[in-house]
């Protein structure tokens, strides 16, 4: 079976930054497989596109440019932002906003995303709300471990919130994640 939309595909990789001799930044195992819903919209277009009509147990090797990845790190996305945004019953909360720590954060919209601390002033946060890995070019190599076609629940699961990290009862909305480790924030 091959690899095609709506069908569910488990992969190992190590994905490396710069190329196949970088430094490896993550790693799926066969004991702890990448498992997704293909075609669903939840991995990056461009790792997808280049995964298509691959079949079990076929070894993959896949190049993204940062442009095809998370894109070129964008200045206006880091802001300075009124320290007095981050008091927690009038005081300043030291103990999650500090340099380096990522902070779950929600735009005027209602857009979740993450930010960085960058720096910390007597008025002002600096965050970066780019993702982690932009700016960099990314290499995977990898094996298809697993093609089946997606049950309706494992399609079902991808409309009803959350990130379908498989924490708690399947969605983030129920608190039942953690906010370290970026993406979802699942910690899993």
């Amino acid at each position: 079976m091959e690899i095609r939309k709506n069908m569910m595909v488990s992969l190992t990789y190590d994905l490396r930054l710069d190329g196949v001799d970088g430094e490896i930044i993550e790693q799926a195992t066969s004991e702890k497989p990448l498992s997704f819903v293909f075609g669903a919209g939840v991995m990056l277009p461009k790792f997808e596109d280049l995964l298509e009509g691959k079949k079990q147990g076929e070894l993959f090797e896949i190049s993204l440019p940062c442009k095809d990845a998370y894109g070129e790190e964008d200045e206006d996305a880091i802001v300075d932002l009124p320290k007095h945004i981050f008091f927690v019953d009038g005081e300043f909360d030291d103990e999650i906003i500090k340099e380096g720590n990522t902070v779950p954060m929600m735009s005027s919209n209602g857009q979740r995303m993450n930010g960085i601390v960058v720096e910390i002033t007597d008025d002002t946060v600096k965050m970066d709300f780019n993702h982690p890995l932009a700016g960099e070019d990314l290499f995977f190599n990898g094996n298809v471990l697993e093609v089946r076609e997606a049950t309706d629940e494992e399609i079902s699961a991808l409309f009803s919130g959350g990130c379908g990290c498989g924490c708690g009862e399947g969605s983030c909305d129920d608190g039942s994640c953690s906010t370290e480790g970026g993406g979802c924030g699942c910690g899993c």
